[in-house]
């Protein structure tokens, strides 16, 4: 097991802040500090450069960062090893999951409750942020497994498919664009509300019209928005804007009449939903059964 001094300084060498490792550790600055510092002094060197507000890895915190990227992953596969050979060792499980915005406020939720109902010696943790970032966590050992969409594959994660979606246009009920069939052409005239550099669901939208030869830079986009929830309740109160979201994330609100799709032809959006994880933890049983409990419960959903 590793020590409490050593989780603690894998956060901060993880975020290279003491701050931000203090606030996901629920432990204040200080109490973060008085870690790192008892390790230094056990290992009679410095770990971590400080440089104003800022910090970086010395060359000894370097090495020890690696090192319990290591123990982490060896300790993980003892665990499973263990239980394999006595059914009496159960250990409580412990995963961080990591997701783009719509998984985590639409898809992930039902698949948690029902996955921590049947083994309630798991314990979860969800990551809310754009696919981007939680590719970039994914690689940092932030996170032990993600779920994103619409992006590039990297060669050191593997990618197993979860479900798939459709993006659609809607705009305000009281919008005039309500009562409209959008063609490509047009899209070049109405006012855009976009999600931020980095989300799935952008990249998607970028791609699909760059197939039909258009650019995002040259359509009119007087604002974008970080996050599903905070563009869907834009375009609710705004009479002007189109906006491209996922179908599940605007589901109630196209039925209560508070938003209205727009059909734009030529341009089918379809959102591809993957579990990422890092090359070598394929086979670790946590993380593969989790994959497979959501996989299954939206199989039985179709």
């Amino acid at each position: 097991m590793l020590s409490t001094q050593h989780l603690v300084f894998l956060e901060v060498a993880r975020r290279l802040s003491f701050t931000k490792a203090g606030q996901s550790l629920f432990l204040s600055q200080s109490a973060v500090s008085k870690q790192v510092k008892a390790l230094e002094e056990y290992y009679q060197t410095g770990l971590f450069e400080r440089l104003g507000n800022a910090v970086a890895l010395t060359p000894a915190g370097q090495l020890l960062y690696r090192k319990l990227l290591q123990a982490q992953q060896l300790q993980t596969e003892l665990r499973e090893e263990m239980a394999a050979l006595n059914p009496r060792f159960a250990p409580e499980v412990q995963m961080v999951i990591g997701a783009s915005t719509t998984v985590s406020l639409y898809v992930l939720p039902p698949v948690l409750s029902a996955y921590l109902a049947e083994r309630p010696r798991t314990q979860l943790t969800l990551k809310n942020r754009n696919s981007e970032n939680i590719l970039k966590a994914l690689l940092d050992h932030e996170i032990d497994l993600g779920v994103i969409e619409g992006i590039h594959r990297v060669s050191n994660v593997t990618y197993t498919p979860l479900l798939t979606d459709d993006v659609v246009a809607v705009c305000s009920a009281r919008n005039p664009l309500r009562h409209r069939h959008l063609t490509l052409t047009d899209l070049y005239q109405v006012p855009l509300a976009l999600r931020e550099a980095g989300s799935g669901t952008l990249a998607v939208l970028e791609q699909a019209l760059l197939a039909q030869r258009i650019r995002l830079a040259d359509l009119r986009v007087p604002v974008r928005l970080g996050g599903t929830e905070a563009l869907k309740n834009f375009v609710r109160v705004d009479d002007q804007v189109l906006a491209f979201l996922p179908r599940q994330a605007v589901a109630r609100a196209l039925a209560a009449g508070e938003l209205a799709e727009v059909p734009v032809e030529g341009l089918a959006l379809k959102r591809h939903f993957e579990f990422i994880q890092r090359r070598g933890t394929e086979n670790l049983a946590p993380f593969r059964e989790f994959m497979q409990f959501a996989r299954r419960h939206y199989s039985a959903a179709e």
